[in-house]
């Protein structure tokens, strides 16, 4: 994998910072607020496939999700987990109401979707566990020449 500069690192730092940021918070008001049952249930009524099912899912994902997302641990995972669940509100609950989230629409769900795409795509970049375990991993004894 070819070495980024610093300044794309600090900038997947910032974005995951943010974007965990949103997401566990989103994810804690689910745990906490909502209640994983009240949140399935919630889900039931917007139209959520399986929803009792979908909801508590979707809020733990969220909460660790966001957690792992702002430490770069699992960052890829995490990000095609968060694609798929702003897919889903954007495509199920929030396209119908237009663009603006203060009329239920989709524009945070877009953000936050386009966000997850991007860590998806390029990654967490250097200041995160992720490149600090696979650069332990690659210091091992017998991994000379392996490129991480």
């Amino acid at each position: 994998m070819k070495p980024t500069s610093w300044t794309t690192d600090v900038a997947l730092l910032i974005l995951r910072a943010v974007t965990g940021a949103l997401m566990l918070a989103h994810g804690a008001q689910k745990v906490f607020e909502f209640t994983p049952a009240g949140t399935g249930a919630s889900f039931e009524q917007m139209g959520v496939p399986l929803g009792s099912v979908a909801g508590p899912f979707i809020a733990y994902a969220e909460l660790i999700g966001g957690a792992l997302l702002i430490l770069g641990l699992a960052t890829r995972v995490v990000a095609a987990v968060f694609v798929a669940d702003m897919l889903g509100a954007l495509f199920i609950v929030h396209l119908p109401a237009g663009v603006f989230a203060a009329d239920g629409g989709y524009e945070l769900v877009a953000l936050l979707g386009a966000a997850s795409l991007a860590l998806l795509v390029a990654g967490a970049g250097r200041f995160s566990l992720d490149a600090a375990l696979m650069a332990r991993r690659a210091a091992r004894p017998g991994r000379e020449g392996v490129v991480a």
